[in-house]
């Protein structure tokens, strides 16, 4: 396994195309520790400038909702990225085990929107929501972001065409500003979009979009309108638009600040667990 000067590595947690992800301690205090990792024994210049620069972006974030930056350590041909253990599972792996209420889905979103707050006035655009990319602890329900290897300061970025397979973001949760089909800037309000999917997915436990070829799924973002959440799962009408709203097609048309959505999603909550409805 993973020999890394000063941790002691106890298993591996995630294994993707790009990265690995350890979980283990820290030798010198015994903290826990996650260890993230480029997979390939000799990374390219942009793999190791985008693991420094995740570093460099969020090692000064201070929310509680977002997984914190400890340090980055010299490993092999590059660097490991040493971030916070708050004994949490991604919450892609959450939902195949768990299935959340409504109550328990408003508690969840309200903090994503709460961290979206703090990210989006630092400025950041995380520009990779989605559910693999959340944390939960299954026991006390608390949820932060990570992975911000794609993230950048907040600043209206044109996104070029390009293949479909090498654009920034995860496609199933893009938004159509960043296919590059759009000829618009993209900014802060990608992140909604992105938010949108996911909490469709949390909802009714499938994408907005299923295909899986990725140039009908640019298409789909781009043109398309998903089903109606409330079409697929038993949730309240009000709960369906918000997610409809947050997966517009146009920007302008989506929420324009994280405080107006976790605004409307209080009121759901509140009224929810005040009348029942």
């Amino acid at each position: 396994m993973l020999g890394l000067s000063g941790y002691e590595i106890i298993e591996k947690i995630y294994d993707g195309v790009r990265t690995v992800v350890y979980r283990g301690i820290r030798n010198r205090d015994q903290q826990p520790i996650i260890v993230k990792i480029i997979k390939e024994e000799h990374p390219t210049l942009e793999q190791i400038a985008n693991i420094r620069q995740e570093f460099i972006l969020t090692q000064n974030l201070d929310c509680t909702g977002i997984v914190k930056t400890y340090s980055l350590e010299t490993y092999q041909n590059s660097f490991a990225l040493i971030l916070e253990d708050f004994g949490g599972q991604s919450f892609y792996e959450f939902m195949a085990a768990n299935r959340l209420s409504l109550i328990e889905f408003l508690k969840v979103a309200i903090a994503l929107s709460e961290t979206l707050i703090y990210l989006h006035q630092v400025p950041i655009i995380h520009k990779d929501i989605k559910p693999s990319n959340i944390i939960i602890n299954p026991q006390t329900r608390q949820v932060k972001l990570t992975d911000f290897s794609i993230a950048s300061r907040l600043e209206l970025k044109n996104q070029t065409i390009s293949n479909p397979n090498l654009l920034e973001g995860t496609l199933a949760y893009m938004s159509p500003e960043q296919t590059g089909r759009m000829n618009r800037a993209i900014d802060y309000r990608a992140d909604f979009y992105s938010l949108g999917a996911t909490f469709y997915e949390m909802l009714t436990n499938q994408l907005p979009f299923t295909t899986t070829d990725p140039m009908e799924l640019v298409y789909c973002h781009i043109a398309k309108q998903p089903v109606p959440p409330k079409e697929i799962a038993e949730i309240t009408q009000a709960v369906s638009d918000i997610v409809m709203k947050l997966l517009a097609k146009n920007a302008e048309d989506r929420y324009q600040s994280a405080a107006g959505l976790k605004f409307d999603l209080e009121t759901c909550l509140q009224q929810l667990q005040t009348t029942g409805k």
